[in-house]
């Protein structure tokens, strides 16, 4: 499984939509790295004045290579397609005069075939433009998901992680869901969140949320004063929106914050806010963490006072799974809601290596996939982190306690 990177789901729900057709299409149409798109037009010509010289008595198929530079429009470059229309043209020509004494269709079909390729290279022009600018909005739209779900290193901050994410517009490709591992001097933090709401909205809220959890998980000390932070963060990002004129006035996101102490190896601290507990995951089998949850971000006015950090024990062959709600409340043909820990349980009791990170963000989202026929009703996002057996270089600070990040 390719880490932080969406899995394909059922072939012809999930997958396959925007640019990504344009993409496979091309592929299909090369063969051993060199394109074969000229191939079928060309049959085709090939087939008609064949079946053009069987022919006989008033019924012609001759002016049916009309329907060559058509074919060519769908699958061939602008001047691929401006060549079979001439091909298609001069064939027309010779075969036609070829056989005085047979029937000719003459120059109404001739005129017919002529137009018909002017208007299949004009075709062939908006087609190609079109897949270019395609092309291109899919290339943005992965530049936004790369810059707000960044690219992880494998051992970031000492943590073997595997995250898996799914737009429920899968013509979109980005969503509120957000994800990230931010390690420093005071230990490694993560936070796992879903903002509430869809569309760039969400996404801008995702990102400013990000932004402040990469300073602030590297710089406080405390895990508490991060969490202050992003609330802080959220409301500052709400009132923006909200002058420029977005009726955002009451967005808020869902989180879990984790932080990794560095003075003891098997102990997490543990945030929530108004999101699903993580779930341990080890060849013991699964446990919710004990955790009291807060009011989700953006909403804290409304609750006395911030919840508390606790601190967990988390065995080292123990995996912290957190899923957003895409996966919670995700459905099969006769609504029952998919029971993430029950099916998790029943996989681990089966192969104990399945609680490793990357096997285990994998099973969710096919599990995900599979019981939802591939109809995601919401953003889904998996993520799974556990503390490597020994470090790696990456969590390690250089000289002066910075990390590169």
């Amino acid at each position: 499984m390719r880490r932080h990177r969406a899995g394909p789901g059922p072939p012809g729900r999930y997958d396959g939509y925007g640019g990504r057709d344009v993409v496979r299409r091309q592929e299909s149409l090369r063969l051993a790295g060199r394109s074969v798109s000229w191939v079928p037009p060309l049959l085709l010509l090939v087939t008609i004045a064949v079946a053009d010289y069987h022919t006989t008595g008033e019924f012609r198929m001759l002016s049916w290579v009309v329907l060559v530079p058509g074919i060519a429009a769908a699958l061939c470059g602008v001047g691929v397609t401006a060549a079979f229309a001439g091909l298609s043209l001069v064939s027309y020509f010779i075969l036609d005069s070829s056989w005085p004494h047979e029937y000719q269709s003459g120059l109404a079909d001739f005129v017919l075939v002529a137009i018909g390729g002017v208007l299949a290279t004009l075709a062939c022009a908006v087609r190609v433009r079109d897949e270019r600018r395609m092309l291109h909005m899919s290339d943005v739209t992965d530049t936004v998901r790369r810059t707000v779900l960044r690219p992880l290193p494998p051992g970031w901050g000492g943590l073997d992680h595997a995250g898996v994410y799914l737009p429920a517009d899968a013509l979109a490709r980005v969503g509120g869901d957000f994800y990230d591992i931010q390690p420093g001097p005071h230990g490694t933090r993560v936070l796992v969140g879903d903002v509430q709401g869809k569309g760039l909205g969400a996404v801008a809220a995702a990102a400013a949320l990000l932004g402040t959890f990469r300073e602030a998980g590297y710089h406080e000390p405390g895990l508490a004063t991060v969490a202050e932070r992003l609330e802080t963060r959220m409301l500052r990002h709400r009132r923006h929106t909200v002058a420029l004129g977005s009726p955002d006035d009451d967005r808020f996101a869902t989180a879990v914050l984790l932080g990794f102490p560095d003075d003891e190896l098997e102990a997490v601290d543990v945030l929530v806010f108004g999101h699903e507990p993580p779930l341990a995951v080890g060849p013991g089998g699964v446990r919710t963490l004990p955790v009291d949850g807060g009011l989700p971000l953006g909403l804290r006015a409304l609750a006395p006072a911030p919840p508390g950090v606790r601190r967990l024990r988390v065995a080292a062959d123990e995996t912290l799974l957190m899923v957003s709600d895409g996966v919670t409340e995700a459905r099969d043909g006769r609504g029952a809601f998919y029971r993430l820990a029950e099916e998790v349980a029943r996989a681990v009791a089966t192969d104990p290596g399945t609680a490793e990170p990357a096997r285990l963000a994998a099973f969710v989202r096919d599990g995900t996939l599979r019981h939802s026929g591939g109809h995601l009703g919401d953003d889904t996002t998996v993520f799974a982190v556990r503390r490597r057996a020994a470090p790696g270089p990456a969590g390690e600070a250089p000289e002066g306690g910075r990390l590169r990040s």
